[in-house]
């Protein structure tokens, strides 16, 4: 069985500057603005540039992060990251298209993203995770989605397919799922689940959807266009 891995609430996300401009006065400040639940919680993000972007969940940055319509248009979301994303997928059986749903969920394609608790980089990875999978640069794209995808795979392989609790176990650790025996009952960890299926199916999730098979058994996680 993999390892106890961290329950990652997501209270809100600071982005490192590069290298040179690192230092305790060079931290980009993020103001949370509290709330009782995950789904109403909204932070401030300062970008480097200046803009100020407010967001309501996770490590995300988009002011749309909250708007299901929105994250269903995402879908399949290109990026510079793609190489890494699909080498990675067929390396460890994952479907590219729900990596791409979770780097989006997670940190918006932000690769600097860090999280009040930790998680950092594209795929949120905590230290303790980025260990477990051999990642030394936690930052380094590559290296974070390779990390990210092989512990993917893993919760895939643990849940059998099952994505809301392979999601969950993302979310929260693989050992709140297995304690429930189903998804944990973190409104954080629900509103997560929501999130990513929306991205991943293309439509706000919750709503009647059918999708043909994937073509490819060896693909993970559902449909493979």
């Amino acid at each position: 069985m993999i390892a106890q891995a961290r329950r990652r609430r997501h209270r809100f996300c600071r982005v490192l500057p590069s290298a040179p401009m690192r230092g305790p006065a060079a931290f980009i400040l993020i103001a949370a603005l509290g709330a009782s639940s995950a789904v109403a919680q909204v932070h401030l993000v300062v970008r480097p540039d200046g803009k100020k972007v407010i967001s309501n969940f996770g490590g995300s940055s988009s002011a749309h992060a909250g708007d299901l319509r929105w994250l269903a248009r995402q879908r399949n979301r290109r990026s510079p990251y793609d190489p890494f994303i699909e080498r990675y997928s067929l390396q460890y059986g994952v479907d590219p298209v729900l990596v791409r749903a979770v780097i989006q969920v997670e940190s918006d394609f932000n690769a600097r993203c860090v999280s009040n608790k930790g998680a950092r980089g594209l795929m949120q990875l905590m230290p303790e995770t980025a260990r477990r999978y051999g990642v030394t640069s936690i930052f380094d794209p590559e290296q974070n989605i390779k990390g990210g995808v092989r512990y993917l795979g893993d919760l895939l392989q643990l849940f059998h397919d099952d994505l809301p609790r392979a999601l969950a176990a993302y979310n929260a650790g693989e050992n709140a799922v297995l304690k429930y025996a189903g998804i944990p009952p973190y409104a954080e960890t629900g509103t997560y689940i929501k999130r990513a299926l929306t991205v991943y199916y293309g439509q706000p999730y919750g709503q009647a959807t059918v999708f043909a098979g994937g073509s490819n058994a060896k693909l993970k996680g559902g449909v493979h266009e």
